[in-house]
């Protein structure tokens, strides 16, 4: 399994005013799903994204960070098998990719997905 992209996720209600500021800073919107906004570098928008979500659609809490990996399922099973508390179950959804949270260490819930 390899991971291909990590984003932070910070809660917030200012969609409009995150995508001002950070655009000072170069970031330009790349998804907006009306209840989470991605803004990316358009230069190196794999390595340089962020993330502002109010809640999460179908999850009882909102992530913190979100890691995209290359093969979901290894990921849900090696997370599983390991004892970690496993805050959504692994599904599909409906904008495309397939996840889970999970809680690491720190008590930071982390969103684990992969494209569809």
């Amino acid at each position: 399994m390899a991971v291909r992209r990590v984003v932070p996720n910070i809660q917030s209600e200012s969609v409009q005013e995150n995508r001002e500021f950070y655009g000072l800073l170069g970031f330009e919107e790349v998804m907006n799903h009306g209840w989470i906004m991605t803004l990316a570098s358009p230069t190196n928008p794999a390595a340089a994204q962020v993330s502002f979500m109010a809640r999460d659609k179908t999850a009882p809490v909102a992530p913190d960070l979100s890691i995209e990996v290359d093969d979901v399922d290894a990921a849900y099973a090696a997370v599983r098998d390991s004892g970690a508390e496993i805050v959504h179950a692994l599904q599909d959804e409906e904008w495309g990719v397939r996840r889970f949270f999970v809680r690491d260490p720190n008590g930071r819930v982390v969103n684990v997905l992969g494209h569809r």
